[in-house]
């Protein structure tokens, strides 16, 4: 099975892994002799292998020649990241193929070549060198630079394709990671919302359903849709999205029961967007609330609106035939989505939508039967369920499988308020 190289490969740690595989190898470990046999090209006795056999052993699993171009790759990230122009200039002079190689040797690499990779990191000067030396990636170092919001990076790459219109697909990368400024620059360059035929091309399933979490930015990409053609629905779950807390008042005004509704995946996820109603295996959010939607999407500013309007806290979910749901907002805080970047980068501190349930009176030990959908890697992919009856706040989050979307700040406030995990 191959592995992946990471954004940004450590050669110390490879070194390491290296060390860790021989060791596997001699002790007659499984997993390590099956690779033996599929990566290495002329495998021996595994206890008479050498850190050598392991190292092109490794090489091979992650989809390079050798050795020597795994520490290759790991200098030339290294040197892109530092801005260290003069050691990129030396690689591919030495190299000149790596201009035309993915920068991380994998091929399904977003990160792309070389002068793709800077476009990522917004290293102009070694942009501008990799491209008089032979890169020809300027359009796919464009589109890159876009998603990561490198807007003077972006402008100079536009300027050395010939300014050319962007693609009608132009808004899918800035619509991913939420990047109002690039959602912007490809509106002035040209980028359509809506074709000749008044057929919507603005990516907004790709703004809802993307796993950023930026509501500000959210809110203003579909709003730059709204203002340049794109017809969005007027419904209360739209408003959310598009934190419109004007639109929600004028739908409370004309439904009372706004508050108690519970919405289906399909009003939250519209398929008539391009919503895709299978791409969500976490937790589910089928028969939420708006105030179950504002934990999801970090919509703190919708969540104290409803909450100072009357919305009651512990509203539930619906509850399908099967008696799982039922759950209040305090579950989501616990567990969704929106906690994932913050423990992906190690930056979680707080829980303030947690903080505001319960200061709003939020049963800590509220109950709920939950279904728990197990995921298996990253893209994730579902490989079962697992069933939680009567359950609190703090034991769904101290049993659910996939810590990174489990808030531990969260949980802290539910104990420090008398929740109990059982």
């Amino acid at each position: 099975m191959n592995r992946s190289l990471p954004v940004c490969p450590d050669i110390d740690t490879l070194e390491q892994e290296a060390r860790e595989l021989l060791r596997a190898l001699h002790a007659g470990d499984v997993t390590a002799l099956a690779e033996l046999a599929e990566f290495h090209p002329s495998p021996s006795v595994a206890s008479e292998l050498t850190l050598d056999d392991a190292k092109l052993l490794l090489a091979r699993s992650y989809q390079a020649p050798s050795w020597a171009r795994v520490v290759t790759a790991c200098e030339l990230v290294d040197a892109i990241w530092r801005d260290d122009l003069d050691t990129v200039r030396r690689l591919v002079t030495d190299d000149p193929s790596l201009l035309h190689e993915n920068a991380i040797i994998r091929p399904d690499s977003h990160w792309g070549r070389p002068l793709t990779y800077a476009a990522n990191v917004g290293r102009d000067g070694i942009i501008r060198m990799l491209h008089a030396r032979g890169a020809t990636d300027l359009l796919s170092a464009l589109d890159r630079a876009v998603l990561q919001g490198n807007i003077g990076t972006a402008r100079m790459l536009h300027d050395m394709l010939g300014c050319p219109t962007p693609p009608d697909d132009a808004l899918g990368g800035a619509a991913y990671t939420l990047s109002s400024s690039g959602t912007a620059l490809m509106l002035e360059f040209g980028a359509r919302v809506v074709d000749e035929q008044g057929r919507s091309l603005a990516p907004v399933d790709v703004v809802l359903e993307t796993d950023s979490r930026n509501p500000s930015a959210k809110h203003s990409i579909l709003e730059m849709y709204a203002q340049h053609g794109c017809e969005l629905p007027d419904t209360p779950m739209m408003a959310l999205h598009r934190g419109r807390i004007d639109l929600l008042e004028e739908q409370l005004g004309a439904d009372r029961d706004l508050l108690r509704r519970t919405f289906s995946y399909a009003e939250i996820f519209p398929p008539s967007l391009g919503c895709r109603l299978d791409e969500f295996p976490r937790t589910s959010l089928d028969g939420a609330t708006l105030l179950h939607a504002c934990v999801e999407f970090d919509e703190l500013d919708i969540a104290r609106w409803l909450l100072v309007k009357g919305m009651p806290v512990d509203a539930p979910t619906a509850t399908d035939a099967d008696g799982f749901g039922g759950h209040t907002a305090l579950f989501s805080a616990v567990v969704c989505y929106a906690n994932f970047w913050g423990n992906y980068r190690g930056s979680a501190s707080e829980s303030p939508m947690a903080k505001l349930l319960l200061e709003h009176g939020a049963n800590p030990n509220a109950r709920a039967s939950m279904r728990e959908q197990l995921l298996d890697g990253n893209p994730y992919s579902p490989t079962g369920f697992r069933e939680h009856r009567d359950i609190t706040p703090l034991a769904w989050g101290e049993r659910f499988h996939n810590a990174i979307v489990v808030n531990k700040s969260a949980m802290v406030q539910i104990s420090e308020a008398g929740g109990r995990n059982q």
